[in-house]
């Protein structure tokens, strides 16, 4: 199965290294469209550059770090290298083909909307490709490396968790502090039809669902063996493996079909890659004694993802009534739309933590801790397809900036309009997906950890895992102040120089001048690159504290409690601010006043609000979480030995 792994992982890279090839192939006549794309293309490799640089340092030194802990060594530093380098090639990549594709998906409008949608799509689905090709080929690689040493894995995802949170945090603060800036000066103050939207979270997205598509692996892998001996490991890389080729042929579907209805074409191919992977998952089954069991832990995870993404649909979605009733409380002024929107998301909690619920009582009913692990795969098994379908919004929502900005007729400019919020959806089911198999990826890392750390139970009436729950509690709240506050100081400045601009150039508004895109790109670099460190050492940072000064009960709270808060809060920022921006969209389609009037400048008021919310804050908790629990899975082996128990013991003898 280690070699069927290998070949899926290459197909699918090679797969996306074809449709990188098509894009490109893709001509671009319009110079005004190649002269935008290229400001855009150019400004976001520019920052990716300068990101990476930094992460480098913060990768060598970490690594170091990790080659001289007790019981990680070398090879442990060596998959942590791995991991982050994988992570890098696959935002990299999904960054260059999503950039190319805006300027071809804003071309190909004029042709019609097939046309146009395949651009977008075929953007989209490098990022989804390369992410699960790297995963996978990372984790058999060092599988095979390492033959018997499962606990090497944890380096390479601790690597790849790492990369993910600084992308996630520092690409949200880049493309949210341009988009603040954009919509308050630009469609409020100037009354610029359509400004257009920076490079969107592509990057981000791909380095946070690459990080649990790689941590739900590993978990996996840890706990089969306590499950099923070795001859479950076969079934975790075949499932795997399964989940490539299923991803691989709902994107091939998605790019042949008639795409007379984006989202309906969209779900089709996430609906196809589900059924498929749900066949291999039940054939898969007779690697095993106890096969019908694994299968209903699987299929638990895959019914989770899929209700999960409809449910996130309902409540973002302008076809639904919680948008529509926030575009209406848009015509009594922007405090009625952002507290109709912040109670909504609020509400979208229910049913979706329920689903999860269910699917984790289901799946340990069936097979345990295991059966947690096996759900969170077979969540993320098809994340190829869904993060092709996610990383499809944001290539459209550029490509509508760029058709406004280019002057296109009314006709292309629909199509990309339809394209954009579609995009939006997608994005939103995105994020609910994520939101769900982080918390999945994070319980069954949070087994292995208790696994390894030798702790079979954990007592909340322990003064140490009660502190530990606290400030686990705390932390998602804290990481979320951090970044939104981080977003707010990057848009003063951003905001600051756009009025400079507007204010002592005329001609930016007639036409006849060209606005300094050099400078702007330049504010939202420096900010996202000084704002990200924080957050992301808190991240590293606190899990090591807590099990150094109050011992591994104590961390085992931290991480339960980080969960807890860091899932709920999740899901009401995304939606919320999901939500916000398909009300915008709704208003704009003509409902309730169309562009221009008080409802759409309440409209956007809330969109402003909910940017912030629902790319930088909301997805990083993810990351956050997912994060926590592999630096502490990757300590706690010296944990479970008393590496900090004498700290421990000492402490509380003190407080006492």
């Amino acid at each position: 199965m280690e070699i069927s792994l290998v070949l899926a992982a290459v197909a699918a890279i090679a797969f996306a290294l074809l449709q990188g090839m098509d894009i490109r192939r893709m001509p671009v006549t319009d110079p005004r469209i190649a002269e935008i794309g290229g400001f855009i293309r150019s400004g976001a490799m520019a920052y990716l550059r300068r990101q990476y640089m930094v992460l480098a340092v913060f990768v060598a030194a970490l690594a170091v770090a990790l080659a001289v802990i007790p019981g990680l060594g070398l090879p442990t530093a060596l998959a942590f290298v791995m991991g982050a380098l994988f992570s890098v090639i696959a935002g990299y990549c999904g960054m260059r083909a999503a950039t190319a594709a805006n300027t071809r998906t804003a071309q190909a409008a004029g042709q019609g909307l097939e046309p146009a949608f395949r651009a977008a799509f075929s953007g989209g689905s490098v990022m989804g490709l390369m992410v699960v090709g790297l995963g996978a080929l990372g984790v058999s690689s060092v599988y095979l490396l390492n033959p018997g040493n499962l606990n090497v894995l944890t380096g390479f995802s601790l690597g790849a968790s790492s990369i993910a949170l600084f992308c996630r945090v520092g690409g949200g603060i880049y493309t949210k502090a341009a988009d603040v800036g954009a919509d308050l000066v630009g469609k409020v103050e100037a009354g610029i039809p359509d400004v257009g939207d920076n490079v969107g979270d592509v990057a981000g997205m791909g380095s946070d669902l690459f990080e649990s598509y790689v941590g739900c692996i590993v978990s996996a892998l840890l706990l089969a063996v306590v499950w099923g001996g070795n001859q479950a490991l076969p079934y975790v890389l075949g499932l795997v493996a399964a989940g490539i080729l299923a991803s691989i042929l709902g994107i091939f579907v998605v790019k042949v079909a008639k795409a007379k209805n984006a989202q309906l074409t969209l779900n089709m191919g996430t609906y196809l890659s589900s059924v498929l992977l749900v066949i291999a998952a039940f054939l898969l089954g007779g690697l095993l004694e106890k096969g019908i069991q694994a299968f209903a832990a699987v299929v638990s995870g895959i019914a989770a993802g899929l209700l999960i993404g409809k449910l996130t649909e309902v409540y973002t979605s302008g076809q639904y009534k919680p948008v529509r009733e926030i575009a209406g409380a848009c015509s009594t002024g922007a405090a009625t739309n952002i507290l109709s929107g912040l109670s909504y998301g609020m509400l979208s909690t229910v049913w979706p933590v329920l689903v999860l619920a269910t699917a984790i009582l289901v799946a340990y009913a069936f097979c345990g801790t295991f059966g947690i692990a096996l759900a969170a795969v077979g969540m993320l098994a098809t994340v190829g397809m869904v993060i092709s379908v996610d990383a499809y919004g944001p290539v459209a929502d550029n490509a509508g900036g760029i058709a406004e900005m280019s002057g296109q007729p009314a006709a292309a400019r629909e199509v990309t309009d339809h394209l954009d919020q579609v995009g939006n959806t997608t994005a939103a089911i995105g994020k609910g997906f994520s939101i769900g198999s982080a918390a999945l990826t994070a319980l069954a890392l949070f087994a292995s950890y208790a696994m390894a750390a030798d702790l079979t139970a954990i007592d909340i009436l322990d003064p140490r895992v009660m502190a530990g729950l606290l400030i686990g509690g705390m932390l998602s709240f804290l990481f979320s102040a951090l970044t939104i506050s981080s977003v707010s100081r990057a848009a003063n400045r951003m905001i600051d120089e756009v009025r400079r601009q507007l204010r002592e150039f005329p001609g930016i508004m007639a036409g006849t001048q060209k606005p300094d895109y050099a400078r702007c790109v330049d504010i939202s670099t420096r900010a996202a690159i000084r704002e990200m460190l924080l957050p992301g050492l808190i991240a590293i940072a606190s899990p090591v504290a807590v099990g150094l000064l109050l011992g591994k009960e104590a961390l085992a709270g931290l991480l339960a409690g980080a969960t807890v808060t860091g899932v709920l809060l999740a899901i009401m920022m995304a939606n919320s601010g999901g939500a916000w921006d398909n009300a915008k969209k709704h208003i704009e389609e003509g409902h309730g006043g169309g562009k221009g009037s008080d409802e759409h400048k309440a409209a956007v008021i809330g969109d402003t609000v909910g940017d912030p919310l629902k790319d930088t804050a909301g997805p990083s908790i993810n990351i956050l979480i997912k994060l926590m629990s592999m630096v502490a899975l990757a300590l706690a082996a010296w944990l479970g030995a008393g590496g900090a128990g004498g700290r421990a013991a000492e402490f509380l003898h003190i407080l006492h």
